[in-house]
């Protein structure tokens, strides 16, 4: 089962709703917003990152860019970097910028920054860069029940 079937099978089962997009493949935050239709602010950016010696997975909203040195000082952590190619590939089957904002999908802890609470929809790809999912904030953090916090600038 791929990532856009586990995706929307687990929102099925919980009656949550979601509408997918299929567009030409997308390789930057800006591209999907306008391929989309939507706010660059409404794309929930999920980016895999090594806290000391932990994987997480941070979503931020896809205008903003991670803050390294908030996250290290609000999570108490020494060292943070992102993934790399091999490592996403590894942990996910997936490429980056492919990777929806579910950490819970790939057994990943999810943070996600507060800003994106601003947003009453989020967008995001589902694990292939030609496929979006849109669906309401709330019903995410319902599903996901990220870390909420700041980790974005």
């Amino acid at each position: 089962m791929n990532v856009l079937d586990r995706i929307t099978e687990k929102l099925d089962a919980r009656k949550i709703p979601y509408q997918t997009m299929r567009h030409e493949p997308v390789f930057t935050s800006e591209e999907a917003a306008r391929v989309r239709g939507t706010t660059l602010a409404s794309g929930a950016k999920a980016l895999i990152c090594k806290a000391d010696a932990q994987f997480v997975l941070i979503v931020l909203p896809a205008d903003t860019r991670l803050n390294s040195k908030q996250v290290r000082k609000t999570e108490s952590i020494r060292s943070l970097r992102f993934a790399s190619r091999e490592e996403v590939a590894e942990l996910t089957g997936l490429q980056p910028g492919s990777i929806p904002p579910f950490g819970s999908l790939f057994e990943l802890p999810t943070w996600c920054d507060e800003k994106l609470a601003v947003q009453s929809t989020i967008n995001f790809n589902a694990g292939d860069h030609a496929v979006s999912i849109s669906m309401r904030y709330d019903d995410f953090v319902a599903f996901e029940q990220p870390r909420c916090g700041r980790f974005a600038e």
